[in-house]
């Protein structure tokens, strides 16, 4: 791969560019998905391919193929050059300028303890229809289903400045849900997580861990008792959210604000904004005096980690809110050179065909000095909500609203009876002012979402975020209606 690496990078410079990088990016997948007794689908995809990043004149232009020869690594990378000399024409009166990093030359590879592409089918479906079966003991669940996924990305970074890096990830994910109904309304209940549950960067032993089977009854028999339970008060109470539900609340009104392309409106015509300006930085209480952020793509097993991002920038530990006081920017060379600053390491693209765009890695809470046990016994009356279910925030991520799958009441320190359609609503600065307590390490738990989407042309990252249950104080919940 070498001798193709280092073509690119000759036939840019010989063209004039000033930087240039390629990334050679192999991805396998393989997927299965059943239905109430049946497998409803199973797949398998390999992509191929490579891109070719480049600066001329002070702007960039990038192109790419999927077939990798020597005749292909000229062209492209002389279409990068042509679009980076018509991009200039029109660029803004600064040309892009890139934050120094050191090259390096390295090897990473994710670790797992069971290859996920070594199981059998038959050993996969074989898990998901042992749950969907119990599942469907309960006859008021009318849809049982469940998914299992996992990938495998074999990535070659180079650039001019002398890096050449190759990196091996390996993911896993799955997760059951029970749809139950009563002929006029609709409960579903998810585990471990909904949206296709859970996922690490990890081997079948993730998977395996989950205990599917394990949960299958429960989640059945909480999605029937959803129908005749009663409807989430709208009221203003204490709100205390699990790990999974906190961890959709930290990617969207924590993640995405301080994604720094965001900030600089680089993403404004499609994914937004940002209320997290520059001015903010340092100066801005964020949250309470607990709430203690960092983005950290260093930990092992994270859908969020890796060694080095697509600009050969290493992983950091960064801490984005210090004792509720608003710090740090997820960053690229290009922006954070914009700050006077050193790139976050946050720079990804979802594929060979994609330049890479500032996205976020693991976003984590983290952990207080609370059980969860005591956090309910310690409030006087409020909700409890788990699983998510719905959200809604706006291109700032400032106003947002979330549902969850279900909730139960607390009162005089003890969990009372369950409730349907919780939801809650807020504004993302005052609401985690608000919070007064976040669980301990024993109740932290990092959590994977692989559906972040961001980009034109759309791209979906791989992320995780890392939660223990939390309180939050005079939260509006229950804030929808229905007939």
């Amino acid at each position: 791969m070498k001798d193709f690496t280092d073509l690119a990078l000759e036939k840019a410079k010989q063209l004039g560019a000033t930087y240039a990088d390629i990334r050679i990016l192999t991805q396998h997948q393989e997927s299965v998905r059943t239905k109430n007794g049946n497998v409803e689908s199973m797949g398998s995809s390999v992509s191929k391919g490579f891109g070719v990043r480049v600066l001329h004149d002070g702007a960039w232009g990038f192109a790419s193929s999927s077939d990798l020869n020597e005749t292909q690594v000229r062209g492209v990378t002389a279409e990068a050059v042509s679009i980076a000399k018509a991009s200039a024409t029109v660029k803004r009166a600064r040309d892009v300028e890139l934050s120094a990093v050191d090259p390096v030359v390295s090897k990473w590879e994710s670790k797992f303890r069971i290859d996920p592409f070594s199981v059998k089918a038959e050993d996969k479906i074989g898990l998901l229809l042992e749950a969907d079966s119990l599942v469907r003991r309960n006859k008021q669940v009318r849809v049982a289903s469940g998914s299992m996924w996992c990938l495998r990305e074999d990535k070659l970074f180079a650039s001019t400045e002398g890096s050449y890096i190759e990196q091996v990830k390996t993911e896993v994910g799955a997760g059951i849900e029970a749809t139950a109904t009563d002929g006029r309304e609709l409960q579903r209940r998810s585990y471990p997580n909904s949206a296709g549950g859970d996922c690490a960067a990890a081997g079948y032993e993730f998977v395996l861990g989950m205990g599917l089977a394990d949960h299958a009854e429960t989640i059945a028999s909480e999605a029937v008792e959803l129908l005749s339970a009663r409807q989430c008060p709208g009221t203003e109470t204490d709100l205390i959210l699990d790990g999974s539900q906190l961890g959709l609340q930290i990617h969207e009104s924590c993640g995405h604000p301080i994604e720094l392309d965001r900030v600089f409106g680089q993403e404004a015509s499609y994914a937004g904004t940002s209320f997290l300006t520059t001015e903010k930085q340092g100066t801005f209480r964020y949250g309470s005096e607990i709430v203690n952020i960092v983005a950290d793509a260093t930990i092992p097993g994270g859908l969020g980690s890796f060694a080095y991002d697509d600009e050969g920038v290493p992983a950091q530990r960064t801490v984005i809110v210090d004792d509720g006081m608003f710090k740090n920017y997820l960053s690229s060379r290009e922006t954070a050179f914009e700050l006077g600053q050193e790139s976050s390491g946050a720079m990804r693209a979802d594929g060979w065909n994609r330049t890479p765009i500032i996205r976020m890695t693991n976003i984590n809470l983290e952990p207080g000095d609370w059980t969860l046990d005591e956090m309910i016994k310690d409030t006087k009356q409020g909700i409890y909500m788990e699983t998510n279910k719905s959200w809604s925030i706006d291109d700032r991520r400032l106003n947002f609203q979330f549902g969850t799958e279900v909730a139960y009441e607390i009162k005089d320190g003890s969990i009372g009876a369950m409730l349907k359609n919780p939801n809650y609503t807020g504004l993302t600065h005052e609401f985690w002012r608000s919070c007064d307590a976040v669980g301990n390490k024993d109740e932290w738990r990092l959590w994977g979402l692989a559906n972040c989407g961001k980009g034109e042309p759309g791209q979906v990252a791989h992320v995780g975020h890392g939660a223990a249950p939390a309180r939050f104080r005079n939260v509006k919940v229950g804030v929808g209606r229905w007939t």
